[in-house]
């Protein structure tokens, strides 16, 4: 008979199901063979594609990612058009913030959501003052404290998105992040 070495063999098992919000939840668990499991991890994906029936949405999203575009490969910074009504800016560039190493920083990011396109500006994060910069009509459309809800094309919330795209992008710049 074989000796035992006293070393578990681990395997992780996925599984995945979907939930009455449309919500996909993906459970990880870490199986010991001749043993009950271990840990349990729960990973929430919220975004599905919610532009399907938004046509008035997908124009806004359009017109937001078309601003984004000529900023793909200034310095650090990279477009993300990822399927399914969403798209990102980000800097890959390694950084130390307070101490903290990152390995990425987010500029701006838009979503097409159930009934508005979603723009979410971090650089609102490192300075909060920056709200001051826009007009009453875009401050308006903040719900939280970096994410607009955009439910109308109008021109001047636009405006107001490409110059804070602008802005955001002078800040990181600035700061030595891109």
């Amino acid at each position: 008979m074989a000796k035992s070495t006293g070393v578990a063999v681990k395997a992780i098992k996925k599984t995945a199901k979907k939930t009455v919000a449309g919500k996909t939840t993906v459970k990880k668990m870490e199986v010991k063979k001749n043993g009950p499991a271990k840990k349990e991890k729960t990973i929430s994906v919220k975004y599905t594609d919610k532009s399907a029936g938004q046509p008035e949405l997908v124009k806004i999203f359009t017109a937001i990612q078309q601003m984004m575009i000529p900023y793909d490969q200034k310095g650090s910074l990279v477009f993300h058009a990822a399927t399914g009504g969403q798209a990102h800016l980000v800097s890959h560039k390694a950084i130390e913030i307070e101490g903290r190493k990152r390995q990425e920083m987010w500029l701006v990011s838009v979503m097409v959501q159930k009934g508005y396109v979603a723009f979410h500006y971090l650089p609102v994060y490192m300075n909060p003052s920056m709200e001051k910069l826009f007009s009453p009509a875009f401050i308006g459309c903040l719900k939280g404290k970096a994410c607009f809800h955009i439910k109308r094309m109008d021109p001047a919330i636009l405006a107001e998105v490409e110059k804070a795209i602008q802005i955001g992008y002078d800040a990181y710049r600035k700061m030595g992040w891109l």
